[in-house]
This record gives C-alpha cells, structure tokens and sequence, in this order.
C-alpha cells in the first residue's frame, strides 16, 4: 500500500509551495487508496517557531487535506514529533559508526571555519575528513572527556544513480557530495538523518519533495544502502515561482495560506488553485473539488517545468467559487465584512445577495459597499454612457422626472419600481437606459454598482433614494 508522508518544520506560517506539497502527497496516497501521514520535523530547535505546529495543523484541516496518522490520533508509533525521539536516532548512528557508514568529528568550529573558501557569493565549508583518521583509543579519549562531536557520515567512491518519477534517472559522482552530519552537537539529528529514520520506521513508500532536494537525494540513497533497508520511490517537484526568476518563500515575505485567508480568499479555492500549479489533469477543466481531484490526480500529469503563483488567476478562481456558494452560507461568510463596512440601517443581507456574484475575494466586500453609508463625491461625468446614450443633459432630464414620480410611489418594491420606471421611459419616448442610468448614478456616486437602480432604490429606501436623486439634479444644474 502506498504510504507518503508531509514533514514540515515549524518554523513560522505554511508557505503555499509547502502545502502544495501536502496536497500532491495527499492525493498520490488517496487516490491509489493508500495512507498520508503527518510528521513534524523539529530537530532544528535555533529556528522553531513557537506556535508554528499549531499553524500546520490548523492549515490542514481548513485545506480538508486529513492524515491517517500523527500528533492528534497516535498510533504505534506516534505522536509523529522528531524532537520526541531524540536518542532513537543517536542509536541508529552508532549503527552506522559499528558498519564503518558513519564516525565521530571532534573538530572545533575554529578548525571548521579554517576550511571555508569563497565560491562567488557563497562561503562554503567542504569538510577534509580530518576525524576519520583518528584511532580508536582517541575517539574513546575523547568521549570520555566529554570533548563535543558531531557524528558525519562517510560517502564512499564512486557514483550513485537514482530514479525520479518526474526528472527521470539521475546520476551524482559521489566526490560532489561531503560528509554530511547525521547528528548534532547538541544531540539532535539532521534533517538529512532524521528523515530517512522515519521515512524507513514508517513504511513511507513514496517521498515526494521539492526539486531543490534531488542534490541530497544520493546521500540519503547511500544511508538506506548503508542499513540494507529498501529506497522508496521518489517524486520531487518543480518549484512554485513568484515571476520568472525569483521563487515563493515566506523568508521573502510572500503570500502564506494564512495570509491568502485573511485577504477574503477561501480555503477550498486555495486548494484548488495550487493544485494545478504544476499538475495537469487529463481532463479539460479547472474547478475540482477534493473528492473531484482525489478520483482524477495522477503523477503523470506532473511537470518538471517551474509554475508561477497567479494571483489574477487564483482571484477569478475564488470568485467562481464564491458564486457557487449556497446564498446562505455566502451571507454567513461575508456578514463580518458586511458589518465594518455598512452602519446604516438597510438589509445586509439584500446587500449580500447584491455582490456575491461580483466579487473576486471577501475583502472586495469593502470598496463594493462603500458608497452605502456615505454617497461619495463623484463628476458629473459618470452620467455619460455611450451604450445607453446618455448625456449630461438628456440626465438632468430623467432626474427631474424621476424624482416627484418615485415621490408618488406607494410600493416600494424592486418589481413595481420597475415596471413603473419602464413605463415613464415609455411615456418620455426615451430608451430605459437612459433613465435607469442616471438613476443608478445618482445612487450610487460610483462608475459600477452592486445591483442596478430599483435594487438600488429598495437597498436604500424611498427618502435616501429620493435625496440622492436631488443631489444628483444639483450636481447636473
């Protein structure tokens, strides 16, 4: 059966090229029926965040993307939290060290910063292997006086060759590689070590990371060779890209989920976007629902070429959504913003009703509704609109017309309000453009509003409307 795993760090807010990670890994295990474990990877204590595990958890729960095992459900071998197994990992060490895979380095960060060479931009330290040498009486010397190590794995000649399902066969002349730590000084594993202990301990069958990994691919090959245990298959993906030559990344400041959330996107939309960066399903669409791309994902329609985060295209995406919402749920959802934006006395949930098919995002709620506590200042010359052919003039005219005849009306309702509008263009021989117009103008003071005049009319009610009418006149007098 098909076992993948997520293995975040909680280092801070869930990068979106992170949960797209989780989601390719979710949906290769689920739709080949197989598990998705969840482990949090906390051996680098200098940048744990305080909160950060908290913020994964949350993040996958709001993405629907639910693990079979970990933190919250256990297991025979959960809680899944590395930092918790700290001596397990020094054990498997010590095999290594036993197999001659592995060997203590007793060399201070003085001797270290020695090796440093300049590489362009880069400071880089390849280590020279001066530990190995030691004899055995010196290594139990120095353990026993308690004398700090790191315990280095030793990358044997030649070549390793691994394949990827994504790039295809790899080949790494092992000279390119040094002899990586597996456990700190502080005690704590590396990622490197640490990830390949439980990847094995859980039966993970496919790894699926980022490309920026297929460099240390072959060191993690060589532990799996070094303890005889069997190397999974491995799928690494193309980078998610702000532009063309500058990658996501929370360092950098750019969008999280959790960013992407409070800025009025929903979860489900999220999900759905970054799905297609960097997979193409086999079928002609774009709008999949969770159980939709479970049934349809496939690796096959992963590319090794970088996918650039869209924001236009995630905005049209999460507008469709919104359009597709239940209109209760969709009032539900967008009252918190309904309610900062408007204080005067009108049916917010009219109003909902009015904008949820023209909005991109819940934060377009704000500017949509602005004008309806406070008519802004606005120039006559929105009163002039080629396709209904209104002018200045022939707009002053509808005005002065409009106002005494909605004075007279009695039912204020969107329909009769209509069909007695319709019937004075009539009655003017004028086209209903050329007064509904002017009067969604007048109410609204903005280029395009929610809904159109009569709607306007009701949301606002018979003496707002009528005052806005009359300030209209003035402003065309």
């Amino acid at each position: 059966m098909i076992r993948t795993r997520f293995a975040p760090s909680p280092t801070g807010y869930m990068h979106i090229g992170n949960l797209r990670t989780a989601l390719y890994e979710f949906l290769i295990a689920k739709s080949q029926g197989g598990s998705f474990i969840l482990r949090i990877e906390d051996t680098d204590q200098e940048r744990f965040v305080e909160g950060a595990t908290d913020v994964i958890y949350k993040t996958l729960e709001m993405s629907g993307i639910t693990h079979d095992e970990g933190p919250d459900i256990g297991g025979d071998y959960g809680p899944y939290v590395q930092s918790e197994r700290k001596n397990d990992y020094i054990e498997y060490a010590k095999q290594l060290i036993e197999k001659g895979e592995a060997y203590y380095c007793f060399c201070t960060k003085e001797r270290l910063d020695s090796l440093k060479t300049e590489a362009g931009s880069e400071t880089i330290t390849h280590y020279d292997r001066h530990c190995l040498s030691l004899s055995k009486e010196e290594i139990e010397q120095n353990l026993k006086n308690g004398v700090p190590f790191v315990i280095r794995q030793k990358i044997k000649d030649g070549t390793t060759t691994f394949h990827d399902e994504v790039y295809g066969s790899i080949t790494v002349d092992n000279s390119e590689l040094e002899d990586q730590i597996l456990i700190k000084a502080d005690g704590y594993p590396t990622y490197n070590f640490a990830n390949v202990i439980d990847d094995h301990l859980m039966n993970i069958t496919h790894v699926v990371r980022g490309s920026e990994y297929l460099s240390s691919t072959p060191k993690y090959n060589l532990l799996y060779e070094a303890f005889g245990w069997d190397i999974p298959t491995y799928i690494h993906l193309p980078a998610v890209m702000k532009d063309q030559h500058h990658k996501l990344s929370k360092r950098n400041g750019d969008a999280s989920f959790q960013d992407l959330v409070a800025k009025g996107y929903l979860p489900e939309a999220i999900i759905n976007y970054i799905a297609l960066l960097g997979w193409s399903p086999s079928i002609n669409q774009e709008i999949f629902t969770m159980d939709e791309l479970i049934k349809i994902f496939d690796i096959k329609g992963l590319s090794k070429s970088p996918a650039i985060f869209d924001i236009v295209k995630l905005t049209w995406m999460n507008g469709e959504y919104i359009k597709k919402m239940d209109a209760d749920k969709f009032y539900e959802a967008a009252l918190p913003y309904l309610k900062e934006s408007v204080k005067s006395p009108v049916d917010l949930k009219m109003l909902a009703g009015f904008i949820q098919s023209r909005i991109g995002t819940f934060n377009d709620i704000a500017e949509m509704v602005d004008f309806v506590d406070t008519l802004p200042e606005y120039s006559p010359e929105l009163y002039i609109h080629k396709k209904m052919k209104t002018t200045l003039e022939n707009s002053l005219v509808s005005l002065e017309k409009a106002v005494p005849f909605l004075k007279e009306q009695t039912e204020w309702t969107n329909d009769a309000l209509y069909e007695n509008l319709v019937a004075l263009a009539k009655e003017m021989e004028i086209k209903n453009g050329q007064i509904l117009w002017p009067i969604r103008t007048a109410l609204s003071g903005k280029p395009t509003s929610p809904c159109g005049a009569t709607e306007l009319c009701v949301l606002l009610g018979k003496d707002e409307t009528i005052r806005r009418l009359e300030k209209g006149i003035e402003l065309l007098s």
